[in-house]
């Protein structure tokens, strides 16, 4: 489940966590040597104009950071994270360098910090003294940048170099499209050839892993490969977008200076953060952004021009405007959430500007841009990246927007999810419903399922439906979701997968349940797979995967042979098709259908194995 609206703003909002997060992700080790030293060296005193972004006021794990030495060789992200949890220490982030058999793990607070320093320090570990000393906090990359710049035009050298061809330099309505549409002038045949290709290599990929993990299944996976391209199932012909233009119903926007030049302008990032960029271009001439959207845009732009408040800097951490996200649906509603940073304004001038605001949407010039929900969001000083922990106030207009999706009505609220294209939504959601095999005996499981749309556009053929979502916003959608379609038999549950799920599966008795997951980019968390697993009587699963290279662990650990921690037979894919919700860029959904292995009518050879998952 996911709608790469991240990627389309490119990092727009990035807060003081974030942006070390974009610089140093858990999983990967992909830090120029440069960077490593850097850190590395923390007898250097940091350079406070390279490291605003620390402040007392601002939270970010990076400063209590530390750098663990001696990690013995091999040794991955997972184990660093258990042996530290053996030892009750809990990270905030762990950064793991396997070649350089060295760490940095960053904590919440200066005690859970100072805690795991005394503890790891001389500790032993596979035959290796582990070290542990202070690390410095990752430079902000724009001001680094900047310095580096600066120190260029001081030794005589031009602080850019120009190259041949600079002069020629494409237009920015080019330049923005090929960052956050990259195939748009590739014809559209090619993309989804493309884009089945890009699974092709996934199932290939897995077809292999299931080899490995396995060994029971090699006589099927065997005939499957000679079948099927090598693949462990067979792959569908992809299914196309009903619209390759104009198709996003959500897109998230930033408030800048332009790269035109001009200041207040909203639209996407040019480059990204560490790559030292905060220029934005507008959408007007971007292909995917619905005419709906656009208008709000340039609306909300000349409102914003008209305040005398200026536009957020990540770099100085003063202004105000900061985002604005823009929903629209096929039954011709618009809602608009725009981000501010109140600073040290007084509230009376906060109303004020939602006054403003108001009337100028209401009644004003923003009237033609047809806004009918209105919301204004404080972002100030958060502690969590997520958007959706920020709570909105309604300035105008209804508190929601509402969609159709496969003759069923849907209302949805500033932080559901839903689908980013709608058309293409209904081709992937019948497809489920084909694919699930669905009777009126049978119970579905529909996990992640955000305003509840795959659950209820399945809930007349089944006997029961059962939601979880982690979005206590969506499960209210979801909710009021099966009222407005006068659906009974379902009901919906908030909380994390990892939590919910188990004991729902432990509380079921119905001997026909099928379970659709529909995980975030990251895939669904190893106790949900662990339950899946243990659960006998779930005999069906249907995958719905917006990243399927992100959710390959997932499916191997679906399949992988029984062992000491994977209880119950595994499952086996048997059917996989691509669906294009993403005209013109990479991004495409994989469909997988699993199915769980019949042990009764099948020879098992070997004794379980122990192969930690």
């Amino acid at each position: 489940m996911a709608d790469f609206s991240g990627s389309l703003a490119a990092d727009a909002t990035l807060s003081n966590e974030e942006k070390a997060e974009d610089l140093s992700q858990d999983s990967k080790n992909d830090a120029p040597k440069s960077d490593v030293q850097a850190d590395s060296d923390n007898e250097a005193v940091p350079d406070p104009s390279i490291y605003r972004y620390i402040k007392d006021d601002l939270f970010t794990s990076e400063i209590y950071k530390i750098e663990i030495r001696n990690i013995p060789k091999f040794v991955g992200f997972n184990d660093l994270k258990k042996f530290l949890a053996k030892h009750g220490i809990s990270p905030h982030k762990i950064k793991l360098f396997g070649k350089q058999t060295f760490a940095f793990v960053t904590f919440k607070n200066e005690e859970e910090r100072d805690k795991a320093m005394k503890m790891v320090h001389g500790m032993q570990w596979k035959g290796q003294v582990l070290s542990v000393r202070l690390a410095k906090p990752k430079a902000d990359p724009i001001l680094k940048k900047r310095k580096q710049e600066e120190g260029e035009g001081a030794g005589g050298q031009p602080a850019s170099k120009r190259t041949e061809g600079d002069d020629e330099e494409e237009p920015l309505h080019v330049q923005i499209a090929n960052v956050v549409t990259p195939l748009w002038n590739v014809p559209y045949e090619e993309q989804l050839r493309r884009k089945e290709q890009e699974v092709v290599g996934v199932l290939q990929r897995l077809a292999k892993e299931i080899g490995s993990t396995n060994k029971a299944m090699l006589p099927w996976l065997f005939a499957q490969k000679g079948k099927f391209n090598k693949m462990c199932c067979p792959l569908e012909a992809i299914q196309p977008s009903p619209t390759q233009t104009e198709y996003r119903n959500k897109c998230e926007f930033l408030i800048s200076v332009g790269a035109n030049g001009e200041d207040k302008t909203i639209g996407f990032r040019l480059g990204k953060y560490k790559g030292g960029s905060c220029a934005v271009v507008g959408p007007a001439e971007t292909s995917h952004v619905s005419a709906e959207a656009k208008k709000v845009v340039s609306e909300f732009q000349k409102f914003i021009r008209t305040t005398p408040y200026s536009v957020y800097s990540p770099e100085t951490y003063e202004g105000h405007w900061k985002q604005l996200t823009v929903r629209t649906t096929r039954t011709k509603q618009a809602m608009a959430i725009v981000f501010f940073n109140p600073q040290k304004l007084e509230e009376e001038d906060l109303n004020a500007l939602k006054s403003a605001m108001r009337q100028y949407f209401t009644d004003g010039e923003g009237k033609e841009s047809c806004v009918t929900s209105l919301y204004f969001v404080r972002e100030g000083q958060r502690t969590s990246p997520n958007l959706e922990d920020l709570p909105c106030e309604l300035v105008a207009g209804e508190n929601c927007i509402h969609e159709e999706l496969l003759g069923l009505k849907f209302r949805i609220s500033p932080h559901s999810f839903f689908q980013v294209n709608t058309g293409a939504a209904e081709v992937l959601y019948s497809a489920v419903g084909e694919w699930a095999q669905l009777d009126q005996d049978s119970t579905v499981l529909d996990v992640c399922c955000g305003t509840g749309t795959i659950g209820l556009s399945l809930a007349k053929r089944v006997k029961k439906v059962i939601g979880i979502e982690l979005c206590q916003e969506a499960v209210e959608d979801a909710k009021v979701n099966a009222k407005l379609n006068g659906l009974s038999n379902v009901e919906f549950h908030c909380g994390k997968a990892e939590d919910v799920f188990p004991n729902i599966l432990n509380a079921l008795v119905s001997p026909n349940v099928t379970a659709i997951v529909d995980p975030p980019r990251a895939g669904l968390h190893s106790k949900v797979i662990l339950a899946i697993r243990r659960a006998v009587h779930l005999k069906r699963l249907v995958y719905v995967a917006c990243n399927a290279k992100a959710a390959m662990t997932n499916f191997i650990d679906l399949c992988r042979a029984p062992s000491n921690r994977v209880h119950g037979a595994p499952f086996r894919p048997v059917r996989a098709m691509a669906v294009d919700l993403f005209p013109q860029t990479m991004h495409v959904e994989m469909l997988l259908l699993l199915e769980r292995v019949d042990y009764d009518s099948q020879q098992q050879t070997g004794p379980a194995e122990t192969d930690p998952m």
